[in-house]
């Protein structure tokens, strides 16, 4: 049979430890305390037994003075009667009570009676006699149990010189219960002291003992819970480490490296990517304007007649289609450049509700509602990148409402415990739920123009306000975009 100790796994490994070394701790103690209690009665009854022995021996020894001294070995009962005051003596000497048998188990002397004869006209039963007989050193044993006492029964068998059995020894010895279990008791509470003292002890010494050997292993995990791709992650050093947390330390420190090696594939990998990107879309936006160039050059070239009279109203014509295309070049080109080099934030303490007022003026207020729950609301802005980030939000909002539909914007403000939500709502054509990752990249777009910079240029102003920007859509029903600002 085997012991198991199952700890919920929901325990940390320290208090699980620490619990798996009480607990050893108490099954050793009640261990030690059933082991004791044990050996402690088989102590007690072989003194018993022992005392017993060395009582019926002394009778023995004094009953074979008086037989010899009369010799009476194969005498009647009527001259073993004669010497009954010398018997009766053996009592008052030794201070006990017993009784005496000749070989065929008749009695002789009944100073206390066996329990075996009280109901055989005190004969002992012939196998009682034949047990008596045949045990070893000719002497047997019972032990007697009643509702108010226990005592040992020993029957010893009476020889003479020259072996030949005379008689048969009675003699009951009765153990003082009563000392023996508060002795017992005594001992036990004296121990169960000494070993509450030093159980409460030994718990300090788990829980130090398991909270020293759970500290690198804490030391561990709390750097594994900080550690990540994008943070300057740090190697772990300890000093007096054993072999196995000196192995998971190396392992650790190497994943580390690891870690870091990769990071800075990935940074390079994504940098690559993302100039690959702008390549491929600078290029995509640059062609669009040079296709129609190059169409309207040879349709030029193929039509100019010198002798026409309305050359010049043709070539103003031609030049007027060049320049929009030239213009449109233009705006690509300062539309990546707002984006790569976007100006750092001048923050000022300002009114938000006033900056935002500001930006959403230049529309046509039929079609913004604007509400808040304060009437001033400060907060560190960068007021020319806060109006941006209005203007191209409501500007989208607006543009997204099919043609079909009035627009209509929504923009409230909230002031919070420690926060600033700023909310748009548009009821526009939605997003589509497949595109909700790719919102805020630099190419992002939902209109038939335009190089989808916008809402890229509004989250950068709004991380590097410390802010937050999410969205939340329903298609052909509108968008809310939400942003979070930290307060001062």
């Amino acid at each position: 049979m085997s012991l198991s100790i199952k700890i919920p796994q929901k325990f940390s490994f320290r208090t699980r430890l620490f619990v798996v070394m009480t607990l050893i701790l108490l099954f050793a103690g009640i261990l030690i305390l059933i082991t004791t209690s044990i050996q402690y009665e088989a102590q007690r009854e072989n003194y018993h037994l022992g005392r017993l022995d060395r009582k019926v021996a002394q009778l023995e020894r004094h009953i074979n003075s008086i037989v010899e001294k009369y010799n009476l070995y194969s005498q009647p009962d009527s001259i073993w009667s004669l010497y009954k005051m010398d018997f009766e003596k053996i009592n008052l000497i030794h201070s006990i009570h017993y009784s005496l048998f000749d070989a065929e188990g008749n009695p002789l002397f009944i100073y206390h009676t066996p329990l075996e004869v009280i109901a055989n006209d005190y004969i002992l039963e012939d196998n009682l006699i034949t047990k008596i007989y045949s045990s070893k050193d000719a002497t047997y044993m019972e032990e007697y149990h009643s509702d108010i006492d226990k005592f040992h029964a020993s029957y010893r068998l009476l020889k003479d010189p020259q072996g030949t059995p005379y008689g048969i020894l009675f003699f009951p010895y009765f153990e003082d219960v009563s000392f023996s279990e508060n002795e017992l008791n005594t001992f036990l509470r004296n121990l169960y002291q000494i070993y509450i003292l030093l159980f409460i002890g030994v718990i300090f010494i788990a829980y130090f003992l398991s909270k020293y050997v759970t500290r690198s292993l804490e030391t561990i995990r709390s750097r594994m819970a900080t550690t990540g791709l994008e943070k300057q992650n740090e190697k772990i050093y300890l000093k007096n480490a054993t072999r196995e947390i000196e192995s998971l330390v190396n392992s650790y420190n190497k994943m580390i490296d690891d870690l870091a090696e990769s990071a800075e594939k990935l940074a390079r990998t994504e940098r690559e990517h993302a100039w690959q990107e702008m390549a491929r879309q600078v290029a995509h936006e640059i062609k669009n304007p040079l296709t129609p160039m190059r169409l309207t050059v040879q349709s030029f070239q193929q039509m100019y007649d010198p002798n026409d009279p309305d050359n010049n109203k043709k070539l103003k014509e031609f030049c007027k289609l060049l320049i929009q295309q030239i213009d449109t070049m233009t705006e690509v080109a300062e539309a990546f450049s707002n984006f790569a080099t976007l100006p750092k934030s001048k923050m000022k303490t300002s009114d938000l509700i006033e900056v935002t007022q500001l930006a959403i003026s230049i529309f046509n207020q039929e079609q913004i509602v604007f509400s808040s729950n304060e009437a001033h609301i400060f907060h560190d802005l960068d007021r020319t990148q806060w109006i941006r980030v209005i203007t191209n939000l409501v500007q989208n909002g607006l543009q997204s409402v099919p043609k079909n539909r009035v627009p209509q914007i929504g923009i409230h403000i909230s002031k919070e415990t420690e926060t600033t939500t700023i909310s748009i709502t548009d009821n526009g054509s939605g997003i589509s739920s497949d595109l909700k990752n790719k919102i805020f990249e630099p190419k992002f777009t939902t209109k038939s123009s335009g190089m989808g910079l916008g809402l890229g240029i509004v989250k950068n102003i709004i991380d590097s306000h410390g802010g937050l920007i999410s969205y939340v859509s329903t298609p052909e029903k509108g968008t809310t975009f939400t942003i979070t600002l930290p307060r001062n």
